[in-house]
């Protein structure tokens, strides 16, 4: 195995901070409660402190690095299809694409839970309803992601869950690396 260092120190603690609130938010709290709206608001602020990371990281957490391409995308599920085992040191096209989705929906959720708050909002049904049915394609999402990282962890041979704890991916001798 060769040991790569990609993920750094302030992505892996964004990483498990938001599983821990979103998961505490969506299954554990009172959406009525203080608790659920400060949960809420701190899980925008990591969204924000992403985005801004995303800017200005390094190489690995930064957009420009993972951004995908159509035929990176294209060419990750020919791999799948047809079991060629290449490794993304960082994110692969199709994670990069979960990604942008989950920051994307978590924002969405945030501002509607917000707005949700607000006299201007307060009882709007559509706000409401924009808010039940982002938390519901987040939850969806989520389950598809970890399907794929289990998946990807398989077929590829990296412990992908390991390097997101450890910062440190293990690729096999054997398996085709793609910056």
């Amino acid at each position: 195995m060769k040991d790569f260092r990609v993920w750094d120190p302030l992505l892996r603690v964004f990483h498990w901070s938001v599983v821990v609130l979103f998961t505490a938010n969506a299954l554990f709290t009172d959406p009525d409660e203080g608790l659920h709206r400060w949960i809420g608001y701190a899980i925008a602020a990591l969204v924000a402190l992403r985005v801004a990371w995303g800017l200005v990281g390094p190489r690995r957490a930064r957009f420009s690095d993972f951004l995908p391409r159509p035929g990176a995308v294209l060419a990750q599920l020919s791999d799948i299809a047809t079991g060629r085992r290449r490794v993304h040191l960082g994110h692969t096209p199709l994670g990069a694409l979960m990604i942008l989705n989950l920051l994307v929906t978590l924002a969405a959720i945030c501002a509607t839970g917000w707005m949700m708050g607000t006299d201007a909002f307060w009882g709007v049904e559509w706000v409401e309803e924009a808010h039940e049915a982002l938390v519901t394609w987040a939850e969806l999402s989520v389950v598809a992601h970890v399907a794929a990282v289990i998946w990807e962890s398989v077929r590829t041979g990296v412990n992908l869950p390991r390097a997101m704890v450890t910062g440190r991916k293990s690729v096999p001798e054997d398996a085709m690396i793609v910056e």
